[in-house]
């Protein structure tokens, strides 16, 4: 039986057998008996390679952080979470050079993955648990923005639209005008901006 650690764009978890492209880590949200219990543990949501130097892990242990999976990049950053320093370090130095660009060079003492993860979480999840959306007209957003239109989750890539699924993509046959409900935090728009292209699934190429 799949466990409840699929992630969709809204950051909510699901039990589905696909696992997607993507781990990530928001510490440990399950309990004894593997069952997602919190949201989260801390701010610094991250995501991470399916393998890395060999390393091995029982799926949900005993005091681990728990393994979230994700469809891809596109959909991770939609749910707030952004490159993990270590396993994808590259990918890493392209998004914080990115943020740098949209966002400034901080004057802040504290390091940048701090400044970052304090900007995002503000964006992606409110003290009550639920995560804060806007709308912006569909026409205005970057490739690589997931949003959502009636009951329909959709993300923009090479100016086209495609319905969202943990299955993958598909073809938005009749496209979506005007405004949308935005799904990927603002911060990360202005990331998209500045050059950086999430990376998406194959079934969208």
């Amino acid at each position: 039986m799949a466990h409840q650690n699929r992630v969709d764009p809204c950051g909510d978890f699901h039990a589905v057998p696909q696992r997607g492209t993507l781990m990530g880590n928001r510490g440990i949200l399950h309990d004894e008996e593997q069952r997602i219990c919190r949201s989260h543990r801390h701010q610094n949501w991250v995501t991470c390679r399916l393998d890395f130097k060999d390393r091995k892990r029982a799926v949900m242990a005993p005091g681990r952080y728990t393994e979230l999976f994700f469809l891809d990049e596109a959909t991770a950053f939609a749910a707030g979470h952004r490159p993990c320093a270590e396993c994808r370090r590259a990918r890493y130095r392209e998004f914080t050079e990115a943020w740098l660009r949209a966002h400034g060079v901080p004057t802040s003492p504290r390091p940048l993955p701090q400044l970052i993860d304090r900007t995002l979480h503000a964006a992606r999840i409110t003290r009550s648990g639920e995560k804060p959306v806007f709308e912006a007209a569909v026409e205005s957003l970057p490739d690589g923005t997931i949003f959502r239109s009636g009951a329909n989750i959709l993300l923009l890539w090479d100016r086209r639209q495609w319905q969202w699924s943990f299955n993958g993509y598909h073809a938005q046959p009749q496209p979506t005008t005007g405004p949308v409900t935005v799904l990927t935090p603002q911060p990360l728009l202005a990331v998209f901006e500045q050059g950086f292209t999430p990376r998406v699934h194959p079934s969208a190429m």
